[in-house]
């Protein structure tokens, strides 16, 4: 066997063993300080073969003004907590924000299949320092759940290792002074 045919061969069943193991991940994993950012959060597939009835993504601090994309098919719910830290957002100090959003399915038609893939989307502004910023997702299904909720103990970037790492928003410095939406 050839030394191509042998390196694509190893490729692709690297590529088949990552998507069994998926996690949940951002379409866009950077965004600038300071900036608007809609974090798409993609969903790979269910628990141990069950469709993913409910999706919750807890709201990393510093992600401010969090508003969720609607889904046709799933009901809505937004968890709000005072903060530690007010802010001002268009002359207004904001003293609680979104901590959480869950989507659920309103009926078995439309919870997400074992073998599909679908997107949940949150809208807000990135806090002004850079760093990682990181989305812990929970996907319950009839019979468990998966936590996508581990970060690096060494507070870095690198999630190998991790079995169900959260999902890593990078945030960038901002170029200018002021970022506009």
């Amino acid at each position: 066997m050839s030394k191509i045919l042998s390196r694509a061969l190893l490729s692709s069943a690297l590529f088949l063993c990552a998507g069994a193991h998926a996690h949940v991940t951002l379409v866009t994993p950077s965004a600038v300080a300071g900036s608007y950012h809609k974090a798409v959060l993609t969903i790979g597939h269910g628990c141990d073969g069950q469709p993913t009835h409910t999706v919750t993504v807890r709201i990393p601090a510093g992600f401010q003004g969090a508003k969720p994309a609607p889904k046709p098919g799933w009901t809505v719910t937004i968890r709000r907590e005072p903060l530690a830290r007010p802010y001002v957002s268009h002359g207004r100090t904001v003293t609680e924000d979104v901590t959480e959003i869950v989507w659920s399915a309103r009926s078995d038609e439309a919870r997400l299949p074992d073998d599909q893939f679908d997107e949940f989307a949150v809208r807000g502004q990135i806090a002004v320092a850079p760093g990682p910023m990181w989305f812990k997702v929970r996907q319950d299904c009839p019979a468990g759940q998966l936590d996508w909720s581990e970060v690096p103990a060494d507070g870095g970037t690198s999630t190998r290792g991790l079995k169900a790492p959260a999902a890593l928003l990078r945030v960038e410095p901002a170029e200018g002074e002021h970022a506009h939406h």
